[in-house]
């Protein structure tokens, strides 16, 4: 009868995908390359008194390990070449860690951690560190908590699924943002959730003149410092082919007034 017959598309609705490994034990090794491109990173952090001890260095692997068993079904990032992973995602989130510790760093908030970079690297190398991973995304966000009862980070990283804008204000010592938004409009979002004091730690490369000027102009109005542009390090740059790529930092040394951020669709309208 006809009544039988399934509705167009209805069998691809009720297709169940294979579910994704979240056990460590069932994921590929890392290959040759992958330690050949982070072993001089890592070596280059050391040298700058970020040392990254045996615990770390397997959380590290366990998440690039899930995120390319991910990735084909999830996009969770273009870079899916392992050395490249460790030089453009690694390194680069590493790269921050000095600049991080120059100031409080007891809670990190990671807005858009899609891939989880940089704020699972960090955590993993910042033991006293508490870090919320922020991304709105359900499956990215699916992806984050796999990757956090992976790693073994469960006890200090949590994952929440929402829009930064819906998080309760004045909490965060540092908010952490990689690529993820113009200069501006970050500080816009991250301001307001700064404690007194903390900081906006934004990884940018590149010309950077006409987004540190609107990022100024916003902070003007949302009680931030002028924006403070921190290359990487020699070091880490020569290690893995860095070069240009460093974080902005923007402190928050007054009170954001309310009515901030302002929504998305008000952002894109009246931009800084």
């Amino acid at each position: 009868m006809a009544a039988d017959r399934p509705k167009p598309g209805e069998g691809r609705l009720n297709h169940q995908r294979e579910p994704l490994p979240t056990r460590v034990d069932d994921l590929p090794s890392l290959p040759i390359v992958y330690m050949a491109a982070l072993d001089p990173a890592v070596a280059a952090l050391a040298s700058l008194g970020v040392a990254i001890d045996g615990a770390a260095r397997d959380a590290i692997d366990v998440h690039v390990r899930l995120l390319l068993a991910w990735n084909a079904a999830i996009n969770l990032t273009a870079i899916t070449d392992p050395a490249a992973i460790a030089r453009l995602h690694i390194a680069d989130s590493l790269g921050a860690v000095p600049v991080i510790r120059g100031g409080p760093h007891a809670t990190l908030l990671d807005l858009g951690s899609g891939g989880g970079f940089p704020g699972i690297p960090i955590a993993a190398v910042l033991p006293a560190t508490r870090v919320t991973l922020v991304d709105s995304i359900r499956k990215k966000a699916a992806f984050l908590e796999a990757a956090v009862l992976a790693t073994g980070l469960a006890g200090r990283v949590s994952v929440v699924s929402v829009r930064a804008e819906t998080l309760g204000p004045g909490y965060w010592d540092v908010v952490l943002a990689r690529a993820v938004g113009a200069l501006a409009d970050l500080v816009e979002v991250a301001l307001p959730l700064l404690a007194p004091g903390g900081r906006l730690v934004a990884w940018k490369r590149g010309e950077l003149t006409a987004e540190l000027a609107a990022a100024g102009r916003a902070g003007r109005v949302l009680g931030g410092s002028a924006p403070a542009w921190h290359p990487h390090p020699d070091e880490l740059v020569r290690a893995a082919d860095l070069a240009g790529h460093g974080v902005v930092v923007v402190r928050k040394v007054a009170a954001s007034p309310p009515g901030y951020p302002r929504d998305r669709a008000a952002r894109i309208r009246l931009p800084w």
